[in-house]
This record gives structure tokens, sequence and C-alpha cells, in this order.
């Protein structure tokens, strides 16, 4: 038994065996940070990564997203402990003007898969909300959402507006969604750009270990 069994029963979708070996590995004294970090969270980065190759879909993150939580409910009692690392929190929306909630739904998933406390504000959110949550809870990365052509101008507001308030020394910022690219993050002066939700939990944790 190891944390190995964990990992491959999240890339399985099985949550009984999941729940299972996390119970021995925490039986077995296993440090918490690696059952969550090697096992459930490493899972996840496989599925993201099987995601945008196109060689896994929604159906099937989700079920692994399911599954992986079923590991994390077991190991809540110790997850205040002293030996887990906090990856971050990161506050999540749909820009103002733009009501489409499945691709950052998605992503909030893989952003919880990969370890981060998600605050999701949900869509059409005000650049003034997105500031106002990231002070509130002490956010480390904002993520900007959008699927229309039309809310374009509203992510480069949004982020104007952010480092505007002061936040862009302490706060990165992340954006994705179907119009944009690589190179309009660069040019509005945002931190990254995660193309799908696959890749959201990966980039993100790229942004904050930097």
């Amino acid at each position: 038994m190891s944390v190995e069994s964990i990992f491959q029963a999240v890339i399985d979708l099985n949550p009984p065996k999941v729940v299972e070996d996390v119970t021995a590995e925490i039986a077995a004294g296993t440090a918490v940070n690696e059952i969550l970090n090697q096992g459930l969270i490493r899972a996840m980065d496989v599925v993201g990564e099987r995601f945008s190759a196109g060689e896994t879909f929604v159906p099937e993150m989700l079920m692994s997203a399911h599954t992986m939580k079923a590991g994390v409910e077991v190991l809540k009692p110790y997850l205040s402990g002293d030996d887990v690392k906090k990856v971050g929190t990161i506050v999540v929306g749909t820009v103002h003007g733009d009501l489409h909630d499945i691709g950052k739904n998605l992503v909030c998933i893989m952003l919880e898969g990969a370890g981060f406390n998600v605050v999701d504000l949900g869509v059409d959110v005000l650049k003034e909300k997105f500031i106002e949550a990231a002070k509130e809870h002490n956010a480390d990365i904002i993520g900007l959402s959008t699927l229309l052509t039309t809310t374009m101008c509203v992510v480069e507001e949004t982020v104007e507006a952010i480092h505007a308030a002061g936040l862009g020394d302490s706060v990165k910022i992340l954006i994705g969604g179907a119009p944009l690219t690589q190179d309009f993050a660069d040019r509005i002066g945002a931190d990254a750009f995660a193309p799908d939700a696959g890749a959201a939990g990966k980039v993100a944790r790229e942004l904050v270990l930097q």
C-alpha cells in the first residue's frame, strides 16, 4: 500500500477505493501532506493534462473530481496540521456582461483539485466585486473568465482596475475563456493565461510558486 494506490484509484474513478486507501495511509502514519499532494492532487494534474490533450472529456473530469473529493473528506479532520501546505486562495468569476458559467465551473473544479481555496463569485461580476473579494479573502490570484468576444474589453478593463487598486504586486491575474489568448493576456497585463479548464490548476500553482 502506498500513495501510488490512491493516485491510481482517482485515475480509475473509484471513490470507495480512494476512501479505503486514504484511511489505510492515515492509519499507517503517512504524512497528510504526502497523501494530499502525491496521491490526490497529482492525480488531478494528470486528469487535467489528459483533458487538455483531448484524451478525456468533461464527464470523466467531473467523476475524477468527485473521486478526489471523497479522499479529501477523509483527510479533512487532519487538514489543520502544520504539515499541510496551503496552495493559496483564488477569486474566480465570469466578467460583467457575460452569463456563461460552464467553463468557469469546470475551472473551479480543477482549481479545487489543485489544492486551492476557491472563492466563486459567479457570473456577470463587476470589476469592483473582484477587487473587494480579493481584499476580503486575501487572495493570491484573481481568475477572470469570459466566453464572449464582446466582453474581452471588460476583461481588459478589469485587469486595469485591479492594477489601479494597487493589487498588481500582491495578487496575480489569471485569465481564460474561448476568445482569449496568451498574446491578449500579455497585452493587457495579466500574469497568465489558461487555455482550458484542464490547464487551470497547473497554471495557477505555477503562479503562486513564482
